[in-house]
């Protein structure tokens, strides 16, 4: 299969699961991660009616944001404090705030840059210790916290489940996750506003916006030969 038929493939099971959730396949963000392919077919991605792209690495991402700046740029990799800077201004959404001390940093960056940056929180619901990201019990007091922010905004939550063969697995995750956000987004938060929950990889997609899932980051589906 081509890229053309991968890409209508996976569409046609975002709109299937999309139904089984109440909603409809336009209410889904499908950013394309596009770590491991060149800027030429992140082109044709683009040529296909593809919009949202993430990257895992600030330099690819920048490489390729060079290429085509018509994009809608993602970062969805752990992001070092150092590579902030890179970044303000230059992405649409940042998906791995995943500690407070990043926090602080995107906060002032967006500050010198005068401008706001939108992220998600990054959410360990797996608990798992190679991953990283705030732990379920710490993220309200985040929130709370989030008052004192003057350019960073706080859009939603970002989780990944555990690596697995078996899709439905992840369901107990990704639908812990869409409870954090339906319980806290009853409240009111400075700086907060709980709209996107991006879950859900090329395994396990379907199940995620089965879930609530609008922002799903596929790679390999898309891409593979």
């Amino acid at each position: 299969m081509g890229l053309k038929q991968n890409i209508e493939g996976i569409q046609a099971r975002i709109e299937k699961a999309a139904e089984k959730s109440g909603r409809k396949a336009s209410d889904i963000i499908l950013v394309a991660v596009s770590k491991t392919v060149d800027s030429e077919m992140v082109r044709r991605a683009y040529d296909l009616g593809l919009r949202h792209f993430g990257e895992n690495r600030v330099q690819e991402l920048q490489n390729k944001l060079d290429s085509l700046p018509e994009a809608h740029w993602h970062m969805i990799g752990r992001l070092q404090t150092n590579k902030v800077k890179d970044l303000v201004g230059k992405v649409q959404l940042i998906h791995s705030l995943d500690r407070w001390k990043l926090a602080e940093e995107i906060d002032k960056r967006g500050q010198q840059a005068g401008l706001e940056v939108p992220a998600l929180i990054e959410v360990n619901i797996s608990g798992e210790i190679q991953k990283a990201g705030f732990a379920a019990d710490e993220v309200e007091e985040l929130l709370k916290q989030a008052a004192q922010f003057k350019s960073l905004r706080i859009h939603g939550f970002m989780t990944m489940a555990p690596l697995t063969d078996h899709a439905e697995s992840s369901r107990p995750i990704f639908r812990e996750l869409a409870d954090m956000k339906k319980r806290l987004g009853k409240n009111s938060y400075h700086n907060v506003e709980l709209k996107y929950l991006s879950m859900g990889m090329s395994d396990d997609f379907e199940v995620a916006v089965e879930e609530g899932a609008n922002i799903v980051r596929i790679g390999t589906a898309l891409f593979k030969e």
